[in-house]
């Protein structure tokens, strides 16, 4: 089931076509539902008629979002090439093999921004990229309700110069952009699960490249199990899950350019950078 979020409320896409709107929670946030699933689809089942839906907004609430890096082989040796220069690169050898992972905080709810919206590189860096992500949304009890597709902004020059520049390369405003949707479902994704990009800059693309959810050397739950182990989250939170897709050396971001993340069966996020 994919739920989307718009500016007057959560809508479903239904079984039978089209979307009906989700009703107003009396208590408490609809994400934040351990039960998320099974009402949704006593909804679904007990909906009419569908409905035309109304722009889409970052499906959040008051969730926290957080971060995993160096999750994929891929990501290991571009965040080695780029802080070489400082002596930091053998840290990132280190977290990928380590047992611990990397987590961080990345984004509140108001500096995320949705479909359609721009994401935006910082005006004090010269290197900037994408990161697509397989985003999990989770409960307050540390239970994996849905997926959504995240865009983890990154500043690989910031970092690059030191490693404990890292929230300033990954946190600022229209660093994090999710959606479209909310894949909410209670069985995990296939290892074959593709994540694809396209940048396109004036109509062209100049950057492509997918990979899948197999290259993930740690597990959606291991990450969950170690975000959770010493911090609540009383309203839920989103985790990125890291990248295995990293433009080469010589690609930055420029102002203009769009971003197109695809994740099978989530759909597409597209946000043009500002």
């Amino acid at each position: 089931m994919l739920l989307y979020k718009t500016q007057t409320g959560w809508e479903l896409e239904a079984g039978k076509g089209g979307r009906i709107l989700v009703p107003p929670q009396v208590s408490g946030r609809l994400t934040t539902r351990e039960d998320l699933h099974d009402y949704l689809t006593l909804l679904d089942s007990a909906s009419a008629t569908g409905l035309h839906h109304e722009a889409l907004s970052a499906p959040i609430e008051d969730q926290e979002v957080w971060a995993a890096g160096v999750t994929y082989f891929r990501s290991r040796t571009a965040r080695m090439a780029e802080s070489e220069a400082s002596g930091g690169d053998t840290f990132y050898d280190r977290v990928y093999n380590a047992q611990r992972p990397e987590l961080f905080f990345k984004s509140a709810p108001y500096r995320t921004v949705g479909p359609g919206a721009p994401v935006r590189i910082r005006r004090d860096s010269k290197w900037n990229v994408p990161e697509p992500e397989l985003t999990l949304l989770v409960s307050p009890k540390g239970k994996i309700l849905g997926y959504t597709i995240g865009n983890d902004m990154s500043s690989r020059d910031i970092e690059g110069e030191n490693p404990l520049y890292l929230p300033q390369a990954k946190v600022y405003d229209g660093a994090c952009a999710l959606g479209p949707a909310i894949l909410v479902t209670n069985n995990p994704l296939a290892s074959t699960t593709t994540i694809q990009i396209e940048i396109r800059r004036s109509g062209a693309a100049v950057f492509t490249d997918s990979t899948t959810l197999a290259a993930m050397k740690r597990s959606p739950l291991e990450l969950v199990e170690y975000l959770y182990r010493e911090t609540t989250f009383p309203n839920g939170c989103f985790l990125l899950t890291g990248t295995g897709i990293v433009p080469g050396n010589d690609f930055t971001l420029n102002s203009g350019d769009e971003i197109a993340i695809t994740i099978e069966g989530i759909g597409t996020l597209t946000n043009p950078v500002a």
